[in-house]
């Protein structure tokens, strides 16, 4: 960027104040109406030193754009207005080309919007950081692991709808160039208790309406699951929906998201089976009973919920049932078994719960870091990214013991925030030159020994008490601490016998109250013991071990038997605190940067700013005491470069340029503005300012002299303007009069041309008009001679046609003279030969016209097209009988043919098969006639295309030419039995309708004839040839309603396979051979039993009845 070139700053435009540490004057109040000045104008961040106030909008504003990270890049920290990008591209230069490694400490309390501030930090980063396949890959994966975590690890909350239940800090690994090349995730203190129950208005973790809402059918099938939420009691009815927030697509990005950081697909479902235990452990509910000895125990109500559980995971249903109603206790070479009452089946269920879920949620982690870590052992550069809750102070009746942890964990980082803060002064101080001088600020440290001092601290009083044998309760803890601590200046009870204490009754008997940093904080001690504890029965972790399923088996490896360790494990508190001290041994190696994130209400809307809210938070996260501490030296500093190239129109020697180096330039700069040496200092590259009030001055006078030379720049520009405006209107008419002495001198040759082609064209007029003259009497002469000559010619032929005229009508008359001489003479000799013959003509004419007649007639009359047309037109004449009805037949026939034309060939072969079943039934079958209009399909089953079938379809290998459901009857009572009836072109088949078995088949060379009756039965046997295999079963007597298609069928079928007939017989009475008995069936009327059908009954062992209803 070139001297020349205006710069802007952090100054530029500002609303409000900017940067804190130039606030003046510093209150509570003017604080909190700079806050909400810049809030209202959209401006959400603001500085205090280096460190961002983020205030959440609850909207989408257009500032993290590609525009915007562009902006940013690259740029000095106070060069632009605030942003979190400018502290992300601060932390990133100073790793990349410092070699620092960074961390980003982000807190603020629930709905503040922290984890969203984790996530700008780490797009920023991933945007501005090396592109390349590897490091796109590392990117993605280290972005995609936020939403895996969120499903898991958050939840809606009255404060906010994505509440993060734990702490997270993550550690971004980069290479030399400042590529990422992996991380390592880190969680603190999962709120495993939301699993079990949840506060009025709040939701379990995301994950469990995630699953319900967006998984398949068959994968919730699978899982025993269903999708209504109010079948589950460790879901939360009241807030099971989230308005914005669409559950199903939110699963299937968590799904997606679990794929590219790198889970197979069984380890998913494996996860998803995991919580899908955890939400069914919350319906098995347990009744109380009575055993011999009078001891109270537990049983499970309803075993099918367990039953679902245990397939789930792969335990016996025995063995977790058991653990849920028993408890071992081992105490050296002694085991000893109680049974549990309901109470403590309970507890037992919801401790099984929580850890099952706390234990996968470690193993995601895990399961992360593994997929994420980087692949190199070279040495790396490190960025820190810390979401973990802020300080909060709940009222009495909240989760007391996590508030404690919570608070806990914000005194160490209060504490390493003020020890790094005035670190930073002291070395940037001494770095520069400066004097240092002590500042006074409230060590907290004291606070922190109260409550993590190894032998007093709270915490190790809470573990001593939790670990010493006898009735252990939360009063006996108070107690304790009130014999420990009592005498602390930062602890308060009513019971520690302090009169200072005794008549407060803001300070209940069960509790304690604590001074912290941010102000004083109450706990009720209800739970403390119990939830510092965290006890999970051995006997559970021992069921747990014994599952096949992989991933529950490798959650619980202390319940491996070969493995007991009869040592307790450690308490929540301990394991939290050990932690928490790695943790700022970790950040104690770091940068620190930090974003503090503040909520603007509770409505969770935008727009509204609370001032008691924020100032509440304001006030526990310490940020008057950090601008205190940033002031308390000096409250501004600057580079001599931006502050000269920013300051130096403020003097006549420095503008418009300085030509020495920049810290002369400063010093003249200021020695000309006559500010009080006091007021500022040189450090070896800043100039340091003590009081915002002399910044504030020189921006003022930096403003009145930026009107002064925009003025001046306007002074020259207009002359400059108005100079050139002249100059370029003298030579455009310089230009303008050129080019008109042109035209007019054109105008005049164009004039002069003009004028002599006309008289030109006159001249050369006149001379053609005497030519045409001359041309014109020319050729009259000629036509004059010519028109004689034609008269002349026209007089001679007439005169020669007259002639010839005359001569003509003299042959003529000759001739007619002459032919009426014959004719009379032709009459004469005709007379005696007219009276003989006469009749006979005159008869022959007669018919002649009246069969003309006839035939116009009979063309307009003709009947339509159709072959069933009967109507003809009436005989007109008698002797025309004959020849009437010989017509009739010929027009039928052609009808007949001209309609047989329009046949395709399946229309044919159907029309085929019913003038067969004519001339076989017509007038010998009752039932004919009601199958005439019905069309023969042939497949009514449609075998090969019914999936019910299937297996039928493969065993026959021809076409199937009739596939129909028809009766086998029985022989032995008359009973009929459904069977499918197939015919092919070489055999006929017999299955079973339900399975699909062929149970006969019979080639049609077997067949001899098909015997039915007369009446409207649809009876029928099929006869087989003696001596062949098909025999040894006898006949065949079925039953269907489509008898005439299926026996037309099967006699077409063997004529055209065999080149034989089979008799068709049709009588009342005949014969079937069963196996080696014949049988006779008889048809008689009656009145069957039900109703309208045909009815088979046996009547001896020779005779079978059939009873057809009368027509």
């Amino acid at each position: 960027m070139s001297k020349m070139e205006v710069k802007t700053s952090l100054l530029d435009n500002m609303i409000g104040v900017g940067d804190m540490v130039l606030l003046e004057p510093l209150a509570e109040e003017s604080f909190l109406e700079n806050l909400k000045k810049r809030f209202d104008h959209n401006e959400i961040y603001t500085y205090i030193g280096s460190v961002v106030i983020s205030v959440n909008p609850y909207r989408s504003l257009p500032i993290y754009s590609p525009e915007k990270v562009e902006e940013y890049r690259n740029r000095n920290f106070y060069e632009l207005s605030p942003h979190i990008f400018s502290l992300a591209d601060e932390a990133y230069r100073s790793l990349r080309d410092q070699d620092k490694d960074q961390c980003i400490l982000i807190t603020g309390e629930s709905g503040a919007g922290k984890t969203e501030a984790s996530k700008l930090v780490m797009s920023y980063v991933a945007a501005v950081c090396g592109k390349g396949a590897e490091v796109n890959q590392v990117k993605e994966q280290l972005l995609q692991s936020n939403p895996v975590l969120e499903a898991f690890g958050n939840a809606k909350t009255v404060r906010n709808d994505n509440s993060s239940r734990f702490g997270k800090y993550m550690d971004i690994e980069f290479d030399f160039k400042g590529d990422p090349l992996g991380g390592v995730i880190s969680n603190y203190l999962l709120e495993k208790s939301r699993v079990v129950k949840q506060p009025r208005g709040e939701r379990n973790f995301h994950v469990f309406y995630q699953l319900l809402s967006g998984a398949p059918d068959d994968m919730l099938k699978k899982l025993n699951l269903e999708r209504d939420f109010s079948k589950y009691n460790y879901l939360g009815l009241d807030s099971a929906t989230v308005n914005g927030v669409d559950d199903a697509a939110n699963f299937r990005t968590v799904r997606n998201a679990m794929q590219i950081v790198g889970f197979m697909d069984d380890e998913t479902q494996s996860v998803l089976e995991v919580v899908s235990a955890v939400l069914k452990l919350g319906n098995i509910e347990f009744k109380p009973e009575s055993r011999v000895n009078g001891l109270d125990e537990s049983r499970v109500k309803d075993k099918n919920e367990l039953k679902e559980i245990c397939e789930l995971i792969g335990i016996e249903q025995t063995v977790l049932e058991r653990a849920f109603s028993f408890r071992t206790v081992e105490a050296k070479q002694e085991k000893v078994s109680t049974t549990l009452n309901v109470a403590q089946a309970y507890y037992a269920r919801d401790a099984l719960a929580k850890n099952l879920y706390s234990r996968l949620f470690s193993w995601l982690v895990n399961r992360i870091n593994e997929s994420i870590k980087a692949q190199t052992k070279t040495r790396k550069k490190v960025m820190g990214v810390l979401d973990i809750y802020g300080f909060e102070i709940f009222e009495v009746g909240h989760i007391v013991f996590e508030q404690f942890i919570i608070n806990y964990c914000n005194e160490k980082l209060q504490q390493i925030f003020i020890e790094l803060t005035l670190r930073e002064e002291q070395e940037e101080y001494i770095r520069e030159g400066i004097e240092w001088t002590h500042i006074d600020y409230f060590n907290n440290a004291i606070i922190c020994d109260l409550i993590e001092n190894n032998t007093n601290g709270i915490l190790a009083m809470l573990d001593e008490e939790c670990l010493r044998p006898g009735t252990v309760s939360d009063e006996t803890f108070l107690e304790k601490l009130n014999q420990i601590c009592a005498g602390h200046e930062h602890f308060e009870s009513r019971m520690s016998k302090n009169s200072k204490f005794l008549n407060d009754h803001t300070l209940p008997h069960n509790c304690f109250r604590i001074q912290h940093y941010a102000g004083k904080v109450l706990y009720r001690v209800e739970g403390f013991v119990d939830k510092n504890n965290d006890l999970l029965y051995r006997d559970l972790s021992q069921a747990m071990w014994k599952a096949s399923h992989n991933l529950v088996k490798s959650l619980f490896p202390d319940g491996n038997p070969t493995k007991i360790n009869l040592k307790r494990p450690p308490t929540a508190g301990f394991q939290f605190k050990a932690s928490v001290a790695t943790l700022m041994k970790n950040l104690l190696t770091k940068n620190p940067n930090y974003i503090r994130c503040i909520k603007p209400n509770d409505k969770k809307a935008a727009h509204i700013f609370t001032d008691s809210l924020v100032c509440h938070q304001v006030r526990y996260l310490g940020l008057m005491e950090n601008v205190r501490v940033r002031r308390a030296g000096y409250a501004f500093r600057q580079t001599y470069e931006p502050c000269l190239e920013r300051y130096k129109m403020l003097c006549k020697q420095t503008w418009p340029h300085w030509r020495g180096p920049a810290r002369e330039g400063v010093e003249v700069l200021l020695k000309d503005l006559q500010i009080p040496r006091e007021e500022y200092s040189y450090g070896r590259s800043k100039i340091f300012i003590r009081n915002p009030r002399t910044l504030f001055h020189l921006e003022d006078q930096r403003k009145q002299r930026l009107q002064d030379l925009a003025a001046l720049i306007q002074k020259i520009y207009r002359g400059w303007k108005c100079r050139t405006r002249f100059l370029l209107m003298k030579r455009s008419q310089i230009t303008v009069a050129a080019w008109y002495r042109r035209y007019a001198q054109q105008k005049k040759y164009q004039r002069i041309k003009s004028s002599a082609i006309v008289v030109q064209s006159y001249i050369r007029g006149w001379k053609s008009r005497k030519i045409l003259r001359e041309l014109k009497y020319q050729k009259r002469c000629t036509e004059a001679v010519t028109t004689i000559a034609a008269y002349w010619h026209g007089t001679q032929a007439r005169r020669e046609l007259k002639r010839l005229k005359e001569e003509a009508r003299r042959k003529h008359a000759v001739a007619v003279i002459w032919a009426y001489w014959l004719g009379l003479k032709v009459r004469r000799d005709y007379r005696k030969f007219f009276r003989a013959n006469a009749g006979k003509k005159i008869y022959e004419f007669t018919i002649q016209r009246i069969m003309q007649k006839y035939f116009l007639e009979l063309k307009n009359k003709m009947p339509s097209m159709s072959p069933i047309d009967k109507t003809w037109p009436a005989r007109p004449y008698l002797f025309l009988e004959a020849t009437h009805t010989e017509l009739r037949r010929i027009f039928h026939l052609w009808r007949c043919k001209k309609y047989r034309d329009l046949f395709t060939e399946q229309k044919k072969a159907i029309y085929d098969e019913k003038l067969e079943a004519s001339e076989m039934f017509k007038d010998k079958k009752a039932l004919y006639p009601s199958s005439v209009g019905q069309p023969f399909q042939g497949d009514y089953l449609e075998i090969s295309k019914n999936p019910k079938y299937q297996k039928l379809s493969t065993l026959v290998e021809e076409k199937i030419i009739l596939a129909d459901i028809v009766n086998k009857i029985n022989r032995a009572n008359g009973k009929a039995t459904p069977r499918i009836f197939l015919l092919t072109k070489n055999s006929f088949l017999l299955a079973d309708q339900k399975s699909g078995q062929i149970k006969s088949s019979v080639p049609l060379s077997d067949l001899t004839s098909a015997s039915m009756s007369a009446q409207t039965d649809g009876f029928f046997a099929v006869r087989v040839k003696e001596g062949t295999p098909a025999a040894a079963k006898g006949d065949f007597l079925l039953s269907s309603d489509r008898l005439i298609e299926i026996v037309t069928k099967l006699y077409r079928t063997c004529l055209s396979s065999t080149k034989e007939k089979i008799n068709i017989e049709i009588s009342d009475e005949f014969l079937v051979q069963f196996k080696q008995d014949k049988v006779c069936v008889k048809f008689v009327q009656g009145s069957p039993k039900n109703g309208s059908v045909a009815a088979c009954k046996r009547k001896n062992n020779r005779l079978l009845e059939v009873a057809v209803p009368s027509p």
